[in-house]
């Protein structure tokens, strides 16, 4: 015990604390179960114990995936590793994401692998950009993007620049079991200040990832003369100064920075969540600056800048936030459109690709159609999109957009995962290039919805704690009339069909086994019914939450939106109310309160 206490006094404080107490359920607690490492990595709070981020097991983690690595790649000590970090810290444990960087860095130096460590805070797209443009074996980032502040996370990434997949996950979770023991000086991450091994790639990046969004950038000389004004947050995260550049790289005026909101703060004092997906509560002060700078389009990232949210202030001096779908939507449009204005062989769209996540829209499906080119739909994250996006273009294809509803977007292929730098200007640029059509954003998307028919969409949540519970519900859907028996309707709407991508069964399919890849792991069941209805009711796999996402989609020419959006919340009642059973269940619905 008084080794560990110079190692790291804080957590050994608390350790020494509990124990002084004798408070077994918390000692319990921290260390009853070490935290799982999936394809999204790691994602628990700070603090002391082996269920919680900290110093010992960012370098326990840091030692299986470093072993991992070096049995994967026999080139690793010539190609490195890079690792991000944003500005997440948590004084009680001494956690900081710049601390386990440090040492994750210090993990892969004392073995001979080089480490291109950025010297300071960046948005999370920016590890994967490094990983392909410098042809590294993998990329780590510690954030946890926009969970609640005494979180942290550690995100990977594989040499082809997207997120892991399985079988790695598993692999690197073995490695990491069979290094626990720190290796020596893992602690002492001043050795890699002196290390011919420690490069950064800070400068280098900052200059070539603006230099490679600019491909997207179509309409310059509409960008320097536009007067739409534009109001942006970072909600207290990293995404100030990279959104300043972007603007400056599509020679757009730079958008007015919410003052409160736009340094690094690992308080989030604003906003009870930090993230702008929780509706309008986060953008309250946005709204307020935007009415005060005649600023129409507001534009709002996460606090690690990989997601966008958008609003807009509609002719009725109401504030419009778009859901992740509709932006989806506009994206789509707006991509394939300056794809299609500047591209001079016609039959190259049979090589043109879009992507989204099952339990997004299918938008862009309908748009594929009409238009010609490949539309393709993967498990949900951006884990799957950006590994098939990699695959497709390593076969020629092009993959010009990538969306899922949760606001993330990828509009640039230099980067394989969701990026709310490029997506903020991109869109900057569409509503800056609308406005000279005296068109808003808003009567685009009711453009895009004329032409390729309505989809409407209504997504939310449930948080639930107890994983027991999250089981039985599962387990009652899947034994609902009998032994494995499925629901047959839901309220008044009849079911046509079900895919359960836990169990693998696809209703739809001649052998009924679904198509997507399954996994035992997560729960994920989509309802289709008679009315042309889509619901999929998920758990989350970094928070404790059961989702749902619906969708009611209509073919060109009807028009009579009222009534589909009417249709649709009825079903998401019945849903509710026949499927989830909140009062049964005891859940907890999804608030606005932020």
């Amino acid at each position: 015990m008084q080794k560990l206490s110079v190692l790291n006094p804080k957590t050994c404080a608390i350790v020494k604390q509990l124990l002084a107490e004798g408070n077994a359920g918390e000692l319990q607690k921290y260390f009853g179960s070490r935290m799982e490492f999936g394809t999204a990595g790691l994602r628990a709070a700070m603090g002391a114990g082996i269920s919680h981020m900290n110093d010992l097991t960012i370098i326990q983690t840091t030692q299986g995936f470093c072993r991992y690595l070096e049995k994967n790649f026999s080139d690793l000590k010539k190609r490195g590793v890079v690792i991000g970090f944003d500005a997440r810290a948590h004084l009680s444990s001494g956690g900081s994401s710049k601390r386990f960087a440090r040492l994750a860095a210090n993990t892969f130096i004392s073995q001979g692998v080089p480490v291109y460590l950025f010297s300071d805070i960046i948005p999370t797209p920016f590890v994967p950009y490094t990983v392909t443009h410098l042809k590294l074996c993998a990329g780590i980032m510690v954030t946890a993007s926009h969970n609640p502040k005494q979180d942290n996370g550690y995100k990977v990434y594989w040499e082809n620049g997207a997120q892991i997949i399985s079988p790695h996950d598993k692999g690197i979770s073995q490695a990491i079991e069979q290094n626990q023991e720190p290796w020596p000086q893992a602690w002492d991450d001043k050795l890699i200040d002196s290390s011919p091994l420690l490069h950064d790639p800070y400068a280098m990046v900052n200059k070539e990832y603006f230099k490679d969004i600019q491909k997207q950038c179509f309409y310059r000389s509409i960008n320097k003369e536009t007067n739409l004004k534009f109001v942006h947050t970072s909600v207290h995260g990293v995404g100030h100064k990279f959104v300043q550049l972007a603007f400056k790289a599509f020679d757009l005026s730079p958008p007015f920075a919410v003052p409160e909101q736009k340094d690094p703060d690992p308080d989030f004092p604003t906003v009870k969540y930090p993230n702008p997906e929780e509706g309008k509560g986060v953008l309250t002060l946005s709204f307020a600056l935007a009415e005060k700078d005649g600023a129409r389009i507001i534009l709002a990232n996460d606090p690690d800048a990989d997601r966008l949210a958008v609003a807009e202030k509609q002719e009725s001096g109401e504030w419009k936030v778009f859901s992740g779908n509709e932006l989806g939507a506009l994206l789509g449009w707006w991509i394939f459109t300056c794809w299609k204005n500047n591209s001079r062989d016609t039959h190259a769209i049979k090589d043109v690709y879009m992507l989204s996540s099952t339990v997004s829209s299918k938008i862009l499906r309908a748009i594929a159609l009409k238009e010609g080119f490949h539309f393709e739909e993967t498990l949900t994250g951006f884990k799957w999109m950006g590994n098939r996006a990699k695959q497709l273009m390593d076969q020629g294809k092009a993959v010009l957009f990538a969306f899922e509803e949760a606001i993330g977007y990828m509009c640039c292929p230099a980067v394989l995962d969701k990026d709310g730098v490029s997506a903020a200007v991109i869109t900057a640029e569409m509503a800056s290039f609308l406005a000279t059509r005296n068109l808003s954003l808003s009567q685009q998307l009711k453009a895009v919805y004329d032409e390729y028919g309505f989809h409407i969409t209504k997504a939310s949540y449930f948080i639930c704690h107890d994983p027991k519970v999250i089981q039985q519900l599962f387990d009652n859907l899947r034994n609902f009339d009998g032994k494995n028996t499925y629901p047959k309707s839901c309220g008044r709407f009849k079911v046509s069909g079900i895919r359960d991508l836990t169990t693998g069964y696809d209703s739809s399919q001649p052998d009924q086994k679904a198509i997507l890849p399954t996994s035992k792991s997560s729960q994920m069941i989509t309802f289709t019914f008679a009315n042309g209805g889509v619901a999929t009711m998920r758990t989350s796999g970094t928070e404790p939450k059961i989702k749902y996402y619906s969708e009611l989609c209509a073919p060109p020419g009807n028009s009579d939106v009222e009534q589909l959006k009417k249709e649709l919340d009825e079903l998401v009642n019945a849903l509710e109310k026949h499927f989830f059973q909140p009062e049964k269940n005891k859940l907890q619905r999804q608030t606005e309160e932020v």
